[in-house]
């Protein structure tokens, strides 16, 4: 079993390692733009629904807001991706969810991301619920206080205490595997 999971380790180590190759193949300069960033992901501009959860991504890990990717912020994106903890992408899909920076999450944040998701997944879903009744489900299972507002406590308590609302929250469209599939698409 121990070596099972060394297999895959280096699996991982392997496909990040590519994955930076092709960052250094297409960014001669160290800096990905995010058109740079559609093309090697393969997103189509004729997706809305795609092109707008990428360009969230993006901007996710764009921490000196500079509008590029330099090559440690694309390293520590894949790694996140593809190797992080649950409290790491946790943390991460609050800060998605959290469009301007202030540290809570309010009903309009949280739709305009679920929105985005529903109809990505509205293929795969078995879920019968609207963009807001799925919003108004979360916010009543994790807005402890009720006062409208989620902190980042409460996100991560609701998250792993629900499993609806963690397959949620922790914005679970396999992106591992999306971005493995899609990853040098277009190279």
């Amino acid at each position: 079993m121990g070596q099972e999971e060394s297999r895959t380790e280096e699996m991982d180590l392997a496909q990040i390692q590519e994955l930076c190759i092709v960052f250094m193949k297409e960014c001669p300069s160290g800096a990905l733009h995010l058109h740079e960033f559609k093309r090697i992901f393969g997103v189509q501009s004729s997706s809305a629904e795609e092109s707008l959860y990428i360009e969230t991504i993006f901007h996710s890990f764009d921490t000196n807001k500079d509008n590029t990717l330099d090559f440690l912020e694309y390293v520590a994106a894949l790694h996140l991706i593809l190797r992080g903890n649950l409290e790491d992408r946790l943390k991460w899909s609050f800060k998605m969810y959290d469009k301007d920076g202030n540290g809570k999450l309010d009903r309009q944040e949280v739709k305009r991301l679920i929105r985005i998701l529903h109809k990505i997944k509205i293929q795969t879903s078995d879920v019968n619920m609207t963009p807001t009744e799925i919003c108004d489900r979360i916010f009543e299972l994790v807005d402890q206080n009720h006062d409208g507002q989620i902190t980042l406590s409460e996100f991560m308590e609701g998250a792993q205490k629900d499993e609806w609302v963690m397959n949620l929250l922790k914005l679970d469209i396999n992106v591992t595997g999306w971005v493995i599939q899609n990853c040098g698409k277009s190279t």
